[in-house]
C-alpha cells in the first residue's frame, strides 16, 4: 500500500500497515483498516474554528484577500452599499422592468398601507410615510432583488395589539404614537444587531411549520377584525382572539351593522377575489390584474361615496389624511421613562416577526432566480431603514409577501422597483391624499381580507401532516393560540414548540438494529430493509445523533435493552446468546465527557453479560476523545474498526457471512 492511501486512510506509520496487512494475508483474512486518530489540535485554533463555522460560514472577507488597501476601501462601501457593486451594470433595459414593476407594486401598496396603518392603530399617512422612507434606504443596502418593502399586515397587527395592551389609542394618542416609534426604533436596533453581529442563525430557530401555522392564524384574525370596517360596526373588541370579535360582532347585529356599508364591502371583496383568480388562473401573464384591482377599487368607491354621501347614511370613510411627506419624529422617541423598557420589549417582538418574514420572503425569490441572498447583509439594510424610519415617522416595515410577488412577476431586475414605488408614495403624500378624503373603510377592510387570504396555505398545512406529525402539531399550536388567544399567545407557543422539538431530538434520539443486506457488505435498518437478515452472535446498533450529556444516559439504556429484547428472542428459539455489540458510530458526530462516562458503563454492562464491545466508523472528533479519556485502552485498540464488515470479519472470521 502506497503511502499516499495510508494518508488518506489516516495512517501516521506505514510500517504498521505492513505489518498489519501481512498478518492479515498469512490468515488468508481480508484486508481491515484501522481507524485512524486525527491530529491534536490546539484549543485556540479549535475555538476559533468552531467561532468561525459558527458565525463566518460564509467566510465573507475571502474577496479582501491579497487586494490593495484602495481596493479594500472600495470593496467595503460596496458591501455595506451593495446597490454601487450591481449599479455598475445597469442598463435601461433594466430600468424598463423596475419602471414596471415599480408602478405596480405601487398601486398596490397605497391602498394596502393606508388599510395596515388602521391595523396598528395609526392614522392613514403614517402607513403611506412606511413606503417612502425605508424601501429607498433598503435599495442601497439590501442584497434581494425582488424584495418590496413597507408595511405588511402581520406586524402591523402584532404592532397594534401589543402597543394598546400598554396605551389606549384613542386616549392618549400622542404617547400612542410616540411608543409606536420607539417599539420601532428598537425594531431596527434589534435587526441591526443580529446581522452586524452574525446572529441570523437565532431566527432560524423557529421552525417553517410554526411560522406557517402563525401567519395562517394572523391571516384569520386580521381577516375578523375587518368585520368593523365591511360591516359598518362602530363599537368594536379590542381584543384580537375569535370568541371576542364574533361575540362584538353579533352584540351590533340589531342595531350596528350598516346595509350600505356591507353592500360596498361585499362588492368590492367580490371583485378582489375575482381578481385574484383571473391571475392564478393565467398565472404570470395577468400579474397586473391583482396588483391595480385595489387601486380601482379605491378609485371607484370613493367616487361613488362621494357623488351619493353615503357618508351621511352611516358609511365610514377615511376623513382627513395629512398631505406632505415624513416629518421628523427623533424627539417623539421615548429614550427613557417608563415607556423606555415596553418599547424596548415590543420592537424587539416585532423586529424578530418582521425578520422572519422578509428573510423567507428573499431566499424563497433568490431560489427562484438563482442568486444568492446575504442574510446578515440583509438584516443590517432592514434594520438600518427601520431605525432611519423611527425617526421621521415610519413604523415598522419589512419585506410583504404579496407585493414581492407582485414586483417578481412584474419582471423586475434590480431594486430600483422600491426606488420607483417610493417615488410614486412621494407623489402622493404630496398631491394625492386629500382626494382619500371619502375613501370608505369597507374598501380598506376588503383590500386587507383578500390580501391575508393568501397567508392560509393549506398546501402547505397538508405536506406538513404528511412528513411530520410533530411539526403539524407545531403548526396547528401555532394557528390555534392566535386564532383563540393574540397573537403574542400564538407566537409563543410557536416558538415553544419549536423548542420543544429541538430537545426531543436532542435528548431522545433514534437508535436503529442494522442487519446485512443480503450479496453486499452493507448493513441497514433492519425494519427499512426487511431483506437485510442480523449476523448470528452479534448486535448491530447504530446512534443517529451526537451523544452528549442530554441523552448519553438513554443512548446507553437504549443500547441495553436492544440487547435484552435481542437475547430473549435468542433464548426463545434456543440460539446461541449474542457475543458482540457493534456500535455504528457514522451517524455520531460529536461526544463529550458525559458520552465517555456512558460508554464506559456501557462497556462494563456488556462485561458482566460476557458481550464485548465494539465501534465501527467512529468520527474524527469522536475518535480524538476516545484516545483523549484513553476509552481507546479500556475496550482495547482491536475493538475499533473502519467499517461494520471490517468489525464482522475480525469478530467472527470463521462464519459464513453470506445468509
Amino acid at each position: 500500500m502506497s503511502h499516499r492511501v495510508a494518508d488518506a486512510l489516516g495512517y501516521k506509520d506505514m510500517d504498521n500497515i505492513s505489518a498489519a496487512s501481512s498478518r492479515h494475508n498469512s490468515e488468508n483474512l481480508p484486508y481491515v483498516h484501522k481507524v485512524g486518530v486525527p491530529p491534536k489540535q490546539n484549543l485556540l485554533k479549535e475555538i476559533a474554528g468552531t467561532l468561525k463555522e459558527t458565525f463566518f460560514a460564509d467566510d465573507p472577507l475571502r474577496q479582501f484577500k491579497d487586494q490593495p488597501r484602495s481596493r479594500k476601501l472600495v470593496l467595503v462601501f460596496q458591501a455595506l452599499f451593495p446597490i454601487f457593486e450591481w449599479g455598475r451594470n445597469y442598463s435601461l433595459s433594466k430600468f424598463k422592468g423596475d419602471l414596471i414593476a415599480g408602478l405596480t407594486i405601487a398601486s398596490l401598496c397605497i391602498p394596502q398601507d393606508i388599510g395596515y396603518a388602521k391595523l396598528a392603530n395609526l392614522d392613514p399617512q403614517y402607513g403611506l410615510y412606511s413606503s417612502f422612507v425605508p424601501p429607498l434606504i433598503y435599495a442601497f443596502m439590501g442584497s434581494s432583488r425582488d424584495i418590496a418593502i413597507g408595511p405588511v399586515a402581520v406586524v402591523s397587527l402584532l404592532l397594534g395589539t401589543l402597543l394598546q395592551n400598554e396605551i389606549d389609542p384613542s386616549e392618549n394618542p400622542v404617547d400612542y404614537l410616540r411608543l409606536a416609534f420607539t417599539a420601532t426604533f428598537f425594531a431596527g436596533i434589534t435587526q441591526f444587531t443580529l446581522g452586524f453581529f452574525r446572529l441570523g442563525f437565532l431566527i432560524d430557530f423557529l421552525s417553517h411549520a410554526a411560522i406557517v401555522g402563525f401567519m395562517a392564524g394572523a391571516a384569520i384574525t386580521i381577516a375578523l377584525q375587518q368585520l368593523k370596517g365591511l360591516l359598518g360596526i362602530k363599537k368594536f373588541t379590542k381584543k384580537t382572539d375569535i370568541v371576542s370579535v364574533m361575540r362584538s360582532v353579533w352584540s351590533a347585529a340589531h342595531h350596528g351593522w350598516n346595509w350600505e356599508t356591507i353592500l360596498i364591502g361585499m362588492s368590492f371583496l367580490a371583485f378582489l377575489l375575482v381578481a385574484k383568480y383571473i391571475q392564478g388562473k393565467k398565472k404570470k401573464k395577468l400579474f397586473w390584474v391583482p396588483a391595480i384591482a385595489p387601486l380601482i377599487s379605491v378609485v371607484l368607491s370613493t367616487f361613488f361615496v362621494y357623488i351619493t354621501r353615503a357618508d351621511k347614511h352611516g358609511v365610514q370613510i377615511v376623513k382627513h389624511i395629512r398631505r406632505g411627506i415624513n416629518p421628523s419624529s427623533l424627539n417623539e422617541i421615548f429614550f427613557s421613562g417608563e415607556y423606555l423598557a415596553k418599547g424596548f420589549r415590543i420592537g424587539v417582538l416585532a423586529g424578530m416577526i418582521a425578520l422572519t418574514e422578509a428573510v423567507a420572503i428573499g431566499r424563497t425569490f433568490a431560489s427562484m432566480k438563482d442568486y444568492q441572498l446575504d442574510g446578515n447583509k440583509e438584516m443590517v439594510a432592514l434594520g438600518t431603514m427601520n431605525v432611519v424610519g423611527s425617526m421621521t415617522s415610519c413604523y415598522v416595515a419589512t419585506g410583504s409577501f404579496s407585493r414581492s410577488a407582485v414586483n417578481y412577476m412584474a419582471g423586475c431586475n434590480t431594486a430600483v422597483s422600491n426606488i420607483v414605488m417610493s417615488s410614486v408614495v412621494l407623489l402622493t403624500l404630496e398631491l394625492i391624499t386629500p382626494l382619500f378624503k371619502y375613501t370608505p373603510n369597507a374598501i380598506l377592510a376588503s383590500i386587507i381580507i383578500s390580501a391575508v387570504i393568501s397567508l392560509v396555505d393549506i398546501e402547505a398545512m397538508t405536506l406538513i401532516w404528511k412528513v411530520d406529525k410533530f411539526d403539524f402539531v407545531a403548526c396547528m399550536g401555532a394557528f390555534f393560540g392566535v386564532v383563540f388567544s393574540s397573537v403574542e399567545i400564538g407566537l409563543l407557543i410557536a416558538v415553544s414548540i419549536s423548542f420543544a422539538k429541538i430537545l426531543l431530538q436532542v435528548t431522545r434520539p433514534r437508535t436503529a438494529v442494522l442487519g446485512k443486506i443480503p450479496r453486499t457488505t452493507v448493513y441497514r435498518n433492519i425494519l427499512q430493509y426487511p431483506a437485510a437478515t442480523k449476523v448470528p452472535g452479534i448486535l448491530i446498533v447504530r446512534v443517529d445523533s451526537a451523544i452528549y450529556f442530554s441523552n448519553s444516559n438513554y443512548v446507553k439504556e437504549r443500547i441495553l435493552r436492544w440487547l435484552a429484547d435481542e437475547e430473549e428472542q435468542l433464548k426463545e428459539s434456543s440460539r446461541p446468546g449474542v457475543q458482540y455489540l457493534i456500535v455504528e458510530m457514522s451517524p455520531v458526530t460529536d461526544i463529550d465527557t458525559s458520552g465517555i462516562h456512558a460508554m464506559e458503563e456501557l462497556f462494563r454492562s456488556l462485561e458482566k453479560r460476557d458481550v464485548k464491545l465494539v465501534l465501527a466508523n467512529p468520527g474524527p472528533a469522536v475518535v480524538d476523545k476516545l484516545h483523549a479519556s484513553k476509552f481507546h485502552e479500556m475496550i482495547g485498540e482491536d475493538r475499533i474498526f473502519l467499517t461494520v464488515e471490517d468489525a464482522i470479519v475480525t469478530c467472527a472470521p470463521k462464519m459464513d457471512l453470506e445468509p
